[in-house]
């Protein structure tokens, strides 16, 4: 026990537990870009966010216009108590398009090993029926073991616009990200932005092509 002064006052602060009581976060790991997870001494379970590449926006002229969806997302808690690694797969964003015969590409899927994965966020299509923003991507884990639990979404959808009088972002993926709108004032127009964080690629005016982000994959070590 220690004994502490606040405001005069004297406390008793709480000692802390015992050792090997409790199993509490230890250290996280983020990843940007493809690689390998290597387990941390002390870590016997981890809750992995993986989220996949967000859509990229077709722009074809300033009434034609769709952008990209948000990728999707799966929140799994695994035991890795028999696990010492985990292959790290990283969904690239998809390319935006200004062609008027091909929509925005895909995001990629993201995963975690074979224990956890999302795919990514679909291209805006702007020229082509059914003239609409990508849809979101979605997280596809299973509960099996060694996967305790897990939860799967969409992310969100992106949309179609026929004017830039009203900024129309990408969708957005469970970390945010989604690329902005651009926003025509009469007398400035403010381009749209590339997604980031599995984020997907704003409307933008005329031909400039934006694109969707790279997934994102957040690591939880517990003990």
């Amino acid at each position: 026990m220690a004994l502490i002064k606040l405001n005069n006052q004297s406390l008793t602060a709480v000692s802390a537990l015992p050792a090997g009581v409790g199993g509490g976060l230890i250290s996280q790991q983020v990843f940007t870009s493809s690689g390998t997870w290597t387990k941390p001494a002390g870590v016997s379970k981890v809750k992995v966010y993986v989220v996949g590449g967000g859509g990229g926006a077709q722009n074809v002229e300033s009434t034609q216009a769709a952008s990209g969806g948000g990728g999707g997302l799966s929140i799994a808690l695994i035991d890795v108590s028999s696990i010492s690694s985990a292959s790290i797969t990283i969904g690239s964003g998809g390319s935006g398009s200004s062609s008027s015969g091909s929509r925005g590409g895909n995001g990629g899927t993201s995963s975690f090993g074979s224990y956890a994965s999302a795919t990514g966020g679909e291209g805006g299509v702007s020229s082509m029926s059914p003239y609409d923003g990508g849809e979101g991507g979605i997280g596809t884990t299973s509960v099996t073991s060694p996967v305790l639990s897990a939860l799967n979404t969409r992310g969100n959808g992106g949309s179609r616009t026929g004017s830039l009088n009203v900024q129309q972002s990408g969708g957005g993926s469970f970390f945010g990200g989604a690329g902005a709108g651009a926003h025509d004032t009469g007398s400035t127009v403010s381009q749209g932005q590339d997604g980031t964080h599995g984020g997907g690629g704003g409307i933008s005016q005329y031909t400039t092509v934006i694109s969707g982000g790279s997934g994102v994959i957040v690591v939880e070590e517990y003990a």
